[in-house]
């Protein structure tokens, strides 16, 4: 566990079994599951959240949109598309971090204390890991400048090499 700030904290860990008001789900266009950490959290939350998904119709890359948590420990589950990285040329780095400002809105919208991103896009959509922890963190400490929700932000790495960039 590293404390990058007395409101945001990177940790080692699996998404799916933090106790935390919101989760965010790295999620693909359709909303209706994937691989990665959207596999994880729709097995983990159960039949609900893909139906609840069905009716939302999509979510456009650097867009959020929040469903209940199921079955998972977190109450609320916040999906946003993150960008394909091709090159850096074709606007990833606005979209990724409109990624997080969307989903931190949402988190205040709905008077979310405590919030846990994954590494967006570093995954499938193979954003470089390093560039895209600067995003993150720069746009979350951003947020929280402004806002007094969420309280608490957690940065969730699965494995060290991710978490070595933050």
């Amino acid at each position: 566990m590293v404390r990058i700030s007395d409101r945001i904290t990177v940790i080692k860990g699996d998404i799916v079994k933090l106790k935390v008001d919101a989760i965010v789900n790295a999620a693909n266009s359709t909303l209706l599951g994937g691989g990665g950490v959207d596999g994880a959290i729709h097995r983990s939350a159960g039949p609900g959240l893909l139906e609840e998904c069905k009716g939302l119709k999509g979510c456009a890359t650097g867009e959020a949109k929040i469903t209940k948590g199921y079955f998972l420990p977190a109450k609320w589950v916040i999906h946003t598309v993150g960008p394909v990285w091709q090159g850096g040329q074709k606007g990833e780095d606005s979209l990724l971090a409109s990624c997080y400002r969307k989903s931190l809105e949402l988190a205040r919208e709905y008077t979310i204390k405590t919030i846990a991103f994954p590494a967006i896009s570093t995954g499938a959509y193979n954003f470089p890991s390093e560039r895209a922890a600067g995003i993150a963190i720069f746009e979350i400490t951003k947020f929280l400048q402004e806002n007094e929700l969420p309280e608490k932000v957690f940065l969730v790495c699965f494995n060290k090499e991710t978490c070595r960039h933050l």
